[in-house]
Parts: C-alpha cells; structure tokens; sequence
C-alpha cells in the first residue's frame, strides 16, 4: 500500500486569535496534538510538524519532537511552511502529502481518509464542505518541486491549485466543518 506522509501546519503567530493557535486548547487537548492525533489516525506516516512561533512551547507538547520541522522564514506565510514541509519530507518513501491546518478542529481522520483514499504520485485533491473548497489538501510527490518553487506569502499552494483540471474535490461535508478557528469566538462549543 501507498505511503501517505502527513503535513500538519502548526506555524503561525495566531495575531487575530490572541497567540498561536498550535497552543490553544479545546476539549482540553492542545490544537497542535489534536490535529497530529487526526493525521496518524488516518494512517499518515511519517507526519512532520511545522513549527514558527513559539516553536519550543509546540515542539514540547508532540509526542514526538523530531516530528517538529521548523520553518525559520515562518512570519513571511504559509507558503514558508508549505516549503519546510515538503522539502523534510524528500527522503521519506511517501508517495502523497495530506497538508492539514493546524486551526481546523472539525477535521476528523475520516476526513483526511477519504480526501487522501488512493492518493498516488500524481495526486491533487483537496476536501470541500458543501462545495467549498477547503482542507486537508494532498499533493502527489510529482507536485512537490513544482510547489516548493512558488509557494510563498500566505496563499500556500492556493495559487498552484487554481484552476488546475486535475484537481479532484473530496466532498467532507458530512463528515466535518471544515471551518478554521480565526478569532477565540471562533472555537466550537
């Protein structure tokens, strides 16, 4: 069976939240552990961990710190981290990566299961929630070069998944929110 490698971006200084969302806490479970627990769950190995601000309070809450990748550009975007990821995950044997967000608490591992069923080398996917187009994404290892290339700011690969014809929409909406956690008001519950 094909190797899925997770990338869980865990990164940013969460400014509209109040801090880094990697540190909040809902259910009392840190975001940062919850949606690594999501991508093992689902069966993603190896899983890396982008870290940026508050890199040592994260990294010390993984139950394993060499899952911590840190991206030292991190304040400059997402697309800092996407490259990060994806350039650790080069010697790993994965075939696809399942790029999950860190704010997304009504993400399950049903979720990233489904989107990432049958992922391939030549795989762009990505969830959608009643049509919307959302996360987690996988990303065929053909893409990777190709990624890290031209992602930068804090569109990640938005602009290199635009109007791509091979990119398949996984409809989520029955099994999660999809909706990311901007403000504290935000949280669930």
């Amino acid at each position: 069976m094909a190797e899925n490698a997770g990338l869980l971006l865990a990164a940013g200084a969460g400014r509209r939240f109040g801090g880094p969302k990697a540190l909040a806490v809902l259910d009392g479970e840190p975001f940062v552990v919850r949606a690594l627990r999501v991508l093992t769950d689902a069966g993603c190995a190896p899983v890396r961990v982008v870290l940026g601000a508050s890199a040592a309070e994260v990294r010390a809450l993984l139950p394993d710190s060499g899952a911590a990748v840190v991206a030292e550009d991190w304040e400059s975007g997402m697309g800092a981290s996407l490259r990060a990821g994806l350039k650790a995950l080069e010697t790993s044997s994965a075939v696809a990566a399942v790029v999950h967000l860190v704010d997304l608490p009504g993400v399950g591992a049903e979720v990233v299961r489904r989107v990432a069923d049958g992922a391939g080398e030549n795989t762009v996917a990505r969830a959608a929630y009643d049509g919307v187009p959302g996360h987690p994404v996988v990303l065929g290892r053909r893409w990777w070069p190709e990624i890290v290339a031209g992602a930068s700011g804090d569109k990640g690969a938005r602009d290199w998944l635009k109007g791509r014809p091979d990119l398949r929409l996984v409809e989520c909406g029955d099994l999660g929110t999809g909706h990311d956690v901007d403000r504290r008001r935000d949280l669930p519950g």
